[in-house]
């Protein structure tokens, strides 16, 4: 498993050219779309005698049309062709766009700025289904997160100096020309970096497309809906671009009327929001171990929650005064906890959408993933649409803005809990991912024996209760656990155990029913390519040190010949969870952030996988730490 940094990939041709194509097409759509909008705000009577909130609303809903027309057409070409001259294409017709755009500045002609602006979103529902795609061919399992990260990093970072860049320079004399040739510019680059791309077969090459754009959207609906977890990560990520947007559109009236700022202060309001939601994604690596954690999702959601609701309360110390700029923004200390709410609110969504991503990557079937992420793609169009009609109808019923925040940020955790309620896998490895990163600290060494794929016996020793836990929060694939059925019935242990699979097991003398129903699961699981971990002492060490491996390692074996990998586990000796000094917790926790440590040994093939050969690695491998 590979420990570089994230940041290493952008050095890399499998990784660097494709973040520069998209972050150069990201500001490209934002610095045309808020030129676009500021001068229809503020010259719209020269250039039409349709009201300018009119053309306004029009122009949000031209950009996000091309999402339901063309999304599901979209994703059948990405699995069709080769994704990196997909790239190529979307962005020649980028730079065709860009100057068709450049003449409606020119000429201050609305069909054509309009026109340019539709067609900006129909580049980027092209250019959607590739964007996520690609990743998980050009980059290994456990970089996804790190390079899901980097991708929203750069997308809020290329959004926020579009914005800004594109609102800064139609104010200038000329600064139609300006827009108008950076975006040129930036086009062209774009399509020159996209040249260094490397090629990314087609998925599905023998794919017929079905051109019926209404037939094939409802299909790639329903496809998308048949795996259950990917639906439920969809509808989460869908969830977060309806939230996000109810904040950021009410950006500039909060500014307004809530917090008495100009327009510097819009500005400064979507750069803590932004800063924040990239800062959270290049976080997930460090905090997810280079593997695609979805236990950061609920934390993230609790975070959006919380900070949601302080922010309502921070703004309720804002009194009325004559409107002021950034600068006195930033300088008041009454407005200290309101930037920390928001940069928080961003940082907490990082940790919720980045690991969606990654798990809609590789949860998705190779040759339909385009089409899974067009479905993402069309429901992500449908929240913002609802989250327009929410808003309005929040605003009928008499709420402030931010009444209408709060509730937002309390409907998050109503959704919230439903989704993981739904699939509690999510709130599993909450769990799993809290007791590493609260109680202990983790030191992993050699976790790359563990096969990426296929089936494989893992051994360990047993030292406390969390033993399962805490493998299970340095492997980078899901496993299921052998374990005695008394530790498997306990509480709140029982919902994880039971969410992961975990199989029961019992001595022939206290139940061979159940002795024989985990020996067939085993069995099974192995042949269905699964890792299944045991623990071959039988029992919680008593003493601290490795008790004798049992048959059943050989049991197992000669049924369902497979390569087996020793784990050792140090330091949890002497932990509440474990049997020193008595039964386990029954004494007071020592203290947290206690240094564990986990060591996985070179595999060993099934003809040589002795108990006490085993026994003996597994000794090695652990040392004098107990």
């Amino acid at each position: 498993m590979s420990e570089k940094n994230q940041f290493s990939l952008l050095s890399e041709r499998r990784f660097g050219p494709f973040f520069v194509t998209q972050f150069l097409g990201a500001f490209n759509d934002n610095l045309y779309k808020n030129a676009m909008m500021i001068l229809l705000a503020f010259q719209g009577a020269s250039i039409t005698t349709m009201s300018s909130d009119i053309v306004i609303q029009l122009s949000g809903a031209l950009f996000i049309l091309p999402f339901f027309l063309f999304s599901a057409t979209a994703g059948q070409i990405a699995d069709k062709y080769d994704k990196a001259r997909l790239t190529r294409f979307v962005k020649v017709f980028e730079v065709i766009v860009m100057v068709l755009g450049g003449f409606g500045f020119y000429y201050k002609n609305l069909y054509l700025l309009m026109g340019a602006l539709f067609l900006m979103g129909a580049h980027s529902t092209l250019f959607g289904p590739v964007k996520y795609a690609i990743l998980p061919q050009h980059l290994k399992q456990e970089e996804l997160v790190g390079g899901n990260g980097l991708v929203e990093m750069g997308t809020n970072v290329a959004i926020l100096l579009g914005t800004v860049l594109g609102g800064i320079l139609i104010g200038e004399k000329n600064g139609a020309l300006f827009v108008a040739g950076i975006a040129i510019c930036i086009a062209v680059f774009g399509y020159l970096s996209s040249r260094r791309i490397p090629a990314a077969p087609a998925s599905s090459p023998d794919l017929v497309i079905n051109w019926n754009i209404f037939d094939e959207t409802w299909r790639n609906l329903q496809f998308t809906r048949k795996n259950r977890t990917v639906f439920l990560s969809i509808l989460g990520i869908s969830w977060f671009w309806l939230y996000g947007l109810v904040f950021l559109s009410q950006f500039p009236n909060l500014t307004k009327d809530v917090l008495y700022g100009d327009e510097t202060v819009v500005s400064l309001l979507l750069t803590i929001f932004s800063v924040g939601i990239a800062v959270g994604s290049l976080l997930c690596e460090r905090l997810s171990g280079h593997k695609v954690e979805i236990g950061l999702v609920p934390f993230g959601a609790i975070g959006l929650t919380v900070f949601g609701v302080d922010f309502y309360f921070a703004c309720a110390h804002i009194l009325p005064h004559a409107a002021g700029g950034a600068w006195y923004f930033l300088r008041n200390p009454l407005h200290i906890r309101l930037i920390a709410d928001l940069f928080l609110i961003g940082l907490f969504g990082g940790f919720y959408i980045v690991p969606l991503y990654a798990l809609i990557q590789i949860r998705s079937e190779p040759d339909h993933r385009s089409r899974i992420i067009a479905g993402n793609n069309i429901l992500n169009a449908l929240a913002m649409v609802f989250s327009v009609i929410m808003v309005i109808g929040l605003f009928k019923i008499g709420l402030t803005i931010p009444q209408v925040l709060l509730a937002t940020a309390l409907l998050n955790a109503i959704v919230a809990i439903y989704i993981f309620t739904l699939v509690p896998e999510f709130l599993m490895r909450f769990l799993i991912w809290m007791l590493i990163h609260t109680i202990y600290r983790l030191k992993k060494e050699g976790v790359e024996a563990i096969p990426d794929e296929g089936p494989a016996l893992l051994v360990c020793n047993h030292v406390s209760l969390v033993d399962a836990l805490v493998i299970a929060a340095a492997s980078p694939r899901p496993i299921r656990f052998v374990m005695s059925h008394q530790i498997f019935k306990i509480p709140l242990l029982n919902f994880i155990f039971r969410t992961g699979k975990a199989i029961p097991i019992a001595s022939r003398k206290e139940d061979p029913l159940i002795l024989d129903r985990a020996y067939d699961t085993i069995a099974a699981a192995l042949a269905d390519g699964d890792l299944i971990c045991i623990f071959p002492e039988g029992g919680l060490t008593p003493d601290g040190e490795i008790g004798e491996f049992k048959s059943g390692i050989q049991r197992i074996l000669d049924r369902t010949p497979v390569t087996v990998v020793p784990l050792a586990l140090q330091g949890l000796w002497g932990s509440f969870f474990s049997r020193k000094g008595g039964a386990a917790m029954r004494r007071w926790p020592r203290g947290f952030f206690s240094k564990i440590g986990l060591r996985v040994g070179p595999v060993v093939s099934a003809n040589e996988a002795q108990p006490e050969v085993l026994r003996q690695q597994v000794g090695n491998l652990r040392g004098t730490w107990k």
